[in-house]
C-alpha cells in the first residue's frame, strides 16, 4: 500500500512538472536595450503602452543566484526594460532600481571582493551589472545585509551604491515616486 501511495505522488509530482518543464521559450528574444540578457516576448491583442509612459521601477532582490549563474531578479530588472523599449516607450522614460539585500549581496562584489570571499572563478553578474548600470539601472546594496555578510563597500562593484538599509532604499525610492515590483 505504501509502494502504490509513492507512486502515485510521484505520478502527480510529474504531472505537475512537465508542463514547466516544456514552456515554449521561441518566442523569446533579448534586447533591444540589453542584447545578451533580459529576455522578453511580445504580446498580441493587448492595448500598446503610450510612448510618452514613463515609469520609476524598483526591484527587491534577496535571493542570490544559483551557482555559476546570473540572478535571475538583475535579470527581471533587464526585461523590465527591453520589454518596454520594444513595446515602444522611450528607453529615457525608464529608471529602474534594484534594492539588493541577503545573501544577494554576495552577487554584486567586484573582481576583487569576489575572491576576497572566497567565490571561486568570475561572478557570473558581473558584466550583465555592468552593463545595466551604464545604462543607468541603480543597484542599492542594504547596508545591514553587507554587514551581516561581512561585505564592505570597497568590495562592490563600481557604481554599486549602500544604503543604511534596504527598507531605507526602497522608502526614499518610493518618496521620488518608484512602484515597487510585487514579485
Amino acid at each position: 500500500m505504501e509502494k502504490i501511495m509513492r507512486i502515485s505522488f510521484s505520478a502527480v509530482i510529474l504531472a505537475f512538472a512537465t508542463p514547466a518543464a516544456a514552456q515554449d521559450m521561441s518566442a523569446f528574444t533579448t534586447g533591444p536595450v540589453f542584447k545578451t540578457f533580459g529576455p522578453h516576448a511580445p504580446v498580441e491583442g493587448i492595448a500598446q503602452v503610450p510612448a510618452d509612459t514613463e515609469f520609476a521601477h524598483s526591484f527587491d532582490v534577496a535571493k542570490p543566484g544559483e551557482e555559476g549563474q546570473r540572478n535571475r531578479g538583475f535579470e527581471s530588472a533587464a526585461r523590465f526594460i527591453n520589454m518596454h523599449v520594444a513595446a515602444g516607450v522611450p528607453e529615457d522614460n525608464i529608471r529602474v532600481a534594484v534594492v539588493v539585500h541577503g545573501p544577494a549581496v554576495l552577487d554584486l562584489l567586484s573582481a576583487e571582493g569576489w575572491s576576497a570571499h572566497g567565490k571561486a572563478g568570475d561572478n557570473p553578474n558581473a558584466a550583465m551589472v555592468r552593463e545595466m548600470l551604464d545604462h543607468g539601472v541603480q543597484f542599492i546594496v542594504c547596508g545591514q545585509s553587507a554587514a551581516a555578510q561581512g561585505v564592505k563597500a570597497s568590495e562592490l562593484m563600481p557604481g554599486v551604491e549602500m544604503a543604511l538599509s534596504a527598507m531605507t532604499a526602497h522608502a526614499l525610492l518610493q518618496q521620488r515616486g518608484y512602484t515597487l515590483n510585487p514579485f
